[in-house]
């Protein structure tokens, strides 16, 4: 009795080669080269969108607190106003305490306008810095396959 042994499964069937060829033909190079170039260029467009958005959410961010410190400070100077209005009114008790809160919602404007502009520096400029070194290094790649 004989022990049949596990048959491996046949690969796909090659491209037909030119007689006694054991490279592909050069229609075949160019139809690979030809799909991965635009692989890569989909992936590198890709990457791209990926960066700028992530770099738009920073602008977003940046911007919303810029806008929110300069609320805030339209607050401060109105309490500013109001305390030289009633400074001039009364000598002493109620200017003092709209002084001390018109001082207190500018420092908060000073720090929320401080924390945007940090915000925005770090979004700016929307190049996408990453997709443009992976191309760079794709094309720097590429020269050196075709020098070969």
């Amino acid at each position: 009795m004989a022990i049949e042994t596990p048959r491996r499964p046949s690969p796909p069937p090659a491209a037909p080669l030119d007689a006694g060829r054991s490279e592909p033909s050069v229609a075949e190079l160019i139809k690979r080269a030809t799909e991965d170039l635009s692989r890569l260029i989909r992936d590198e467009l890709a990457l791209a969108k990926l960066e700028l958005t992530a770099k738009g959410k920073q602008a977003g961010m940046g911007a919303g607190l810029l806008g929110g410190g300069a609320m805030v400070a339209f607050f401060g100077v109105g309490a500013l106003v109001t305390t030289a209005i009633l400074g001039l009114a009364t000598v002493l008790a109620p200017w003092l305490s709209a002084l001390i809160v018109g001082v207190a919602l500018l420092v908060v404007a000073g720090i929320l306008a401080l924390v945007g502009k940090a915000r925005l520096q770090r979004s700016v400029p929307p190049v996408p810095k990453e997709a443009m070194a992976s191309v760079q290094e794709s094309i720097d790649q590429i020269k050196g396959s075709v020098r070969r």
